[in-house]
């Protein structure tokens, strides 16, 4: 079935599995509840596709089109999507373990609570991607483009985040526990209520981050920019700040016990409501 063309066409339920499929044009599709297990699917035009609950399964879909589709719940283990355009797809709640999406486009894509453990996601586009409750734990993110996207309630504990750009996104409730996050961009980035437990981010980009009530104790800040940043509320506690930049950052209510700021910039800063017992001061004094 190589070129053919199936665009519109009504196919629920249909068992395609192991069929060829190369190149052909699916656009907008009805393929829902459909079986599609070890299909080759490269370079076909799925665009619009409603594939709800299908099993793709070990489907090759590398260079496919699968912009605006609708793959809610479908089972996609083990799929090459490498490259792929799949942008505005709707990925919600689906099976991912496995997948190589190296490279893919899932701009303003919707993957909440979507199962994406073991995926290969090396240079994955995900701006504006909303991925509300998806487990990220332990992966390997470097490079990966978040920006401006959903991410409240990821879990992101120990995960590698260095170069991947979060810049603009949405972080509320995040855990980011032990993340590994070395010099990358946050520059308004929203960390409302989030888990940066002993997190490392030495020379990350700060500048005009939400950090209220986040957790951020013996995380390491050194060298970070966080000017005007708002740290309302934040558990700093022996956290490391050592030539951090707070300039006009928020520290009202703010707990940096412990804390050490040796050679930190806090120009600007109200320090009259925050937690200072034990903590080493910019001159080396504890307080």
């Amino acid at each position: 079935m190589a070129c053919a063309n199936f665009t519109k066409a009504v196919l629920n339920e249909a068992n395609l599995s192991d069929a060829f499929i190369y190149s052909t044009n699916m656009s907008f599709v009805k393929l829902g509840k459909g079986k599609l297990v070890n299909t080759d699917l490269t370079k076909t035009n799925l665009e619009g596709a409603f594939l709800v609950k299908s099993k793709l399964s070990g489907a090759k879909l590398s260079g496919a089109i699968l912009s605006g589709a609708n793959l809610r719940a479908a089972n996609l283990e083990d799929v090459n999507l490498c490259g792929a355009n799949l942008s505005g797809i709707n990925l919600r709640s689906a099976n991912l373990k496995g997948a190589n999406l190296s490279w893919a486009n899932l701009s303003n894509s919707r993957l909440n609570e979507a199962f994406i453990q073991g995926a290969v996601i090396t240079g994955v586009n995900l701006s504006k991607a909303h991925l509300m409750k998806v487990d990220l734990h332990k992966m390997d993110l470097n490079g990966v483009n978040f920006n401006q996207a959903n991410l409240k309630f990821v879990n992101f504990s120990s995960a590698d985040l260095t170069a991947t750009n979060l810049s603009g996104a949405d972080l509320t409730l995040a855990d980011l526990k032990e993340a590994i996050m070395n010099g990358y961009n946050l520059k308004d980035v929203v960390l409302i209520s989030c888990n940066l437990n002993a997190a490392v981010l030495m020379r990350a980009e700060l500048s005009y981050a939400i950090l209220t009530d986040a957790n951020l104790s013996k995380a390491n800040l050194n060298l970070v920019n966080l000017w005007k940043a708002d740290f309302s509320g934040a558990c700093l506690q022996e956290a490391y700040l050592w030539k951090t930049d707070l300039s006009e950052a928020n520290l009202d209510g703010a707990d940096l016990r412990g804390a050490s700021l040796r050679g930190a910039i806090l120009s600007g800063v109200d320090l009259g409501n925050t937690k200072l017992a034990g903590a080493t001061m910019p001159d080396s004094t504890v307080y």
